[in-house]
């Protein structure tokens, strides 16, 4: 798109003093994830929000965890349906790891002292280093959740006050602000198939979206100062991994699940194979995330069973060619493993009971389908043991690891084996190529950055994925097709990991424009407050107005 002159089409300019407010007056509020303070947010949140000048503020509950949730949504009205949402997630990760800086952790003032006090003492690390520098210009604001990310939130804030103070504007801005996006983002999955619900309950069309999540960035802030027109997507492919136990005596008699589990952890880490690339984006390589063996305790017994399940992300790759491609490595890491313990044992000249025996491959769903077919009470026994183990609010990957096993147990088998699946929630990617909504609002992200670039004398990015996993997945436009193969392939689907009959997906066209700063989820976690409190603000506006 070429912009002539550079024309702005917002007709409404936020305030950066209300983007500040907003930024302190919610990181004061804790909101740890899972805690009773996330619970309590939504309603501090709410009455604020009524205090403002919203047509209407309403709360939607969250199923599930310890504590009663709730998303917050607040709408601000203009002329007829067409509206944007601006969206984020309010929980955080633990402050203890700020130490005996804990108490300031909420008090950006209070925590900049602090913190540059203990950085003039040592530095430990060029990250310190850094920290130390950005703090001393008085640019850099830190906080646990201020980056991560309610600076974004208060600037799409500040955006819908402007906006309501003027109502002969065209369309509709709805704030949504979710819990829970840190650990399995039950917030934006309760939200999707609600939003449409609230939609036809308020009158609007709900045409696009603007995720407001943070971008790490440790240069000069050209890489975070970026609107991304889509997401990365997230799959946690997981591996029961069966090798023979044998005491360790007759050690030539077994084959060491944790040996098969080691060549697999090294052969697959950044695997290529696994890598997507899009342009000059590369997303992260495929890394291992957890790995236990079955042994509770010490014995002389090689253990039978290891448990592994790794981080991969995708721009398209589905989830069957996932799980094509991780047994097609799998079978070329251990077929060569396999071939060389045997010679390994025969030049030791030791006797052994047999051959070293080959290692099957089986999807999760391959072998159910088995047990199922010659245990007609398998599935039965399979669910009620899904309940059970829901229950006890086990993390999703353990849930899935105590049903693989039960399902191992069920289907009688002793071989050597790969029982491949997924361990959580999928993430899906989601981009601006679907529709006419889609590649309106494409244009529009374009045209804004360009306007506000110049208007700011900066730089404003576009990127084709974020790189962080975000509530985007559940509230753009993913492609569905492949969840049926994620949940025949997931163990805890439909017990741990409640999923809807309906649509599970909002389906809007969404983009991400959100601060920059460094170190989230870290001590050093600090926004820089320039961008977010001027820049990006009549950024979002100038996207919205765009698009209404």
């Amino acid at each position: 798109m070429t912009i002539s002159g550079h024309n702005s089409a917002a007709a409404f300019r936020p305030d950066p003093a209300r983007a500040e407010y907003w930024a302190r007056a919610m990181t004061a509020l804790p909101s740890v994830s899972g805690s009773a303070d996330e619970a309590a947010f939504a309603e501090k949140l709410v009455a604020l929000l009524k205090a403002g000048r919203f047509d209407a503020v309403w709360t939607m509950p969250v199923p599930g965890g310890r504590h009663a949730r709730s998303c917050v949504a607040a709408l601000a009205r203009g002329r007829g349906r067409r509206t944007v949402v601006l969206t984020g997630h309010f929980d955080t990760v633990p402050t203890e790891d700020y130490g005996d800086l804990q108490p300031l952790a909420l008090d950006p003032d209070a925590l900049a002292r602090g913190l540059s006090e203990r950085l003039a003492r040592a530095v430990h690390s060029p990250a310190e280093a850094r920290a130390r520098d950005d703090l001393a210009t008085g640019d850099y604001l830190p906080g646990r959740g201020l980056l991560d990310m309610k600076g974004g939130l208060a600037a799409g804030l500040a955006v819908i006050e402007a906006f309501a103070g003027r109502p002969d504007a065209d369309g509709n801005l709805l704030f949504l602000a979710v819990p829970d996006e840190e650990v399995n983002s039950a917030g934006a999955r309760a939200a999707a198939p609600l939003l449409a619900q609230a939609a036809a309950a308020q009158g609007l069309d709900l045409v696009a979206a603007i995720n407001l999540d943070a971008i790490a960035d440790d240069g000069d802030g050209s890489y975070g100062r970026a609107i991304a027109l889509g997401t990365i997507g997230k799959l946690l492919p997981s591996a029961l991994v069966i090798g023979r136990a044998a005491h360790a005596g007759y050690s030539f008699d077994g084959l060491g699940a944790c040996a098969l589990a080691g060549a697999l952890a090294a052969a697959i880490e950044w695997s290529p194979d696994l890598t997507e690339r899009t342009g000059n984006e590369v997303a992260a390589g495929p890394t291992l995330l957890g790995m236990k063996d079955s042994k509770t305790a010490y014995d002389v017994t090689m253990p039978a069973r290891v448990w592994m399940y790794w981080n991969v992300m995708t721009h398209r790759r589905g989830p069957a060619e996932l799980l094509d491609t991780m047994a097609g490595l799998i079978r070329a890491t251990l077929d060569p493993l396999v071939a060389r313990l045997h010679r390994q044992r025969a030049a030791t000249g030791a006797e052994a009971a047999g051959p070293v025996p080959d290692v099957d491959v089986v999807t999760f769903a391959e072998l159910r389908a088995d047990v199922v077919a010659h245990l007609p009470d398998a599935a039965g026994v399979l669910a009620a043991f899904a309940r059970e183990v829901a229950a006890r609010h086990l993390d999703l990957p353990d849930q899935n690891r105590l049903i693989t096993e039960k399902l191992w147990e069920l289907s009688g088998r002793s071989n050597p084996t790969v029982v491949l699946g997924f361990a959580s929630i999928p993430y899906l990617a989601t981009s601006l190529d679907r529709d006419d909504g889609a590649r309106r609002l494409a244009d529009a992200a374009a045209a804004a950055a360009e306007v506000i670039a110049a208007r700011h004398d900066t730089t404003i990015a576009l990127q084709r994925y974020f790189r962080g996993i975000s509530d985007m997945s559940f509230l753009g436009q993913a492609d569905e097709g492949g969840v049926p193969v994620i949940a025949a392939n997931t163990p805890a689907w439909g017990a741990g990991i409640p999923w809807p009959d309906g649509p599970a997906f909002a389906g809007i066209p969404i983009v991400n424009a959100g601060p920059w700063g460094r170190d989230y989820h870290t001590v050093l976690e600090r926004m820089h407050a320039p961008y977010a409190f001027r820049v990006l603000p009549d950024l979002i506006a100038e996207i919205c107005a765009r698009v209404l």
